[in-house]
């Protein structure tokens, strides 16, 4: 999906999370974030790259937080609530929006790497906002709200030697 004009600043909100269980469900296969931040950004100015991740204590994911830093994402860092019935939960959804309405007086574009159905509300408000809405995720597992609610889907899907390890 090319921009409408190369001059737009954009700014690239990943929901880690969100990305890596749908890559991993559909194919078995990892993100490839450097990929992913380049099309996303697609030639136009990068106001900010910013990576939603979960620290579950695994051996590896101080590696991946350091590979995305390095890529050019800014990366938050969210614990894993443990709750007294033993269920456990981390959650950016809040996170992300805030920073998507902040950031929306300072681009022209916002790009939701993400498929969660929850931020179709957050695509509704930028766009009244005059903010160009995209999404990047994976067909089969992105809300058909959220695709109807921006202003262009790019399915990760269709090009998967693209974006996936």
């Amino acid at each position: 999906m090319p921009p409408l004009h190369p001059d737009q600043r954009v700014a690239v909100l990943a929901d880690a999370q969100n990305l890596y269980h749908t890559s991993h469900s559909l194919y078995s296969r990892n993100i490839d974030y450097a990929a992913l931040l380049e099309s996303a950004v697609h030639g136009r100015e990068l106001v900010r790259a910013i990576s939603y991740v979960v620290r579950a204590h695994s051996p590896e994911e101080e590696s991946f937080f350091d590979a995305l830093q390095e890529i050019g994402f800014e990366t938050k860092i969210k614990e894993i609530k443990t709750y007294p019935d033993g269920s456990q939960k981390a959650d950016w959804d809040v996170g992300m929006s805030l920073d998507a309405v902040t950031l929306a007086n300072h681009v022209d574009a916002v790009v939701l790497c993400t498929g969660d159905g929850d931020f179709t509300r957050l695509c509704s408000h930028l766009r009244h906002e005059g903010v160009r809405v995209e999404v990047m995720a994976f067909s089969a597992s992105t809300a058909d709200a959220l695709v109807a609610a921006a202003d262009g889907f790019v399915d990760l899907s269709d090009n998967t030697d693209r974006y996936l390890l």
